[in-house]
């Protein structure tokens, strides 16, 4: 739902004309140390499968509230030369443009992992 009306992808996309579904846990298990993950994303999750529609919503901006406390957060004073790296299965990930009007340039690597344990 974020990319709606950009890069050409969205429900009006003439090419496949609809999203595709994705499906997962909202809780899984990191595989490397067996701790409990929260499996959600401000950015695209949109609804908790088994849940009527405002049940859901309520659960999500919850969630979603938790992972903003400061607590969870951590602040980077970017540097030339700064390399951060972190782990997408138990890491949320929200860039804010602070460090206007420097230019900040990113490499994203993704490594093949498994899938969600449910």
């Amino acid at each position: 739902h974020i990319y709606s009306g950009r890069y050409n992808v969205g429900p009006n996309d003439t090419r496949t004309g609809v999203y595709p579904e994705s499906y997962h846990p909202m809780v899984t298990t990191h595989p490397v140390t067996g701790r409990k993950v929260l499996f959600v994303n401000q950015a695209f999750t949109t609804a908790v499968e088994g849940m009527d529609d405002a049940e859901g919503q309520e659960l999500l901006r919850k969630l979603f509230t938790i992972q903003q406390r400061p607590e969870f957060q951590v602040r980077l004073k970017w540097e030339v030369g700064t390399l951060t790296m972190w782990d997408d299965r138990c890491t949320q990930h929200y860039a804010i443009w602070d460090y206007f009007p420097a230019r900040r340039h990113g490499h994203r690597v993704t490594v093949a992992g498994e899938r969600p344990a449910r």
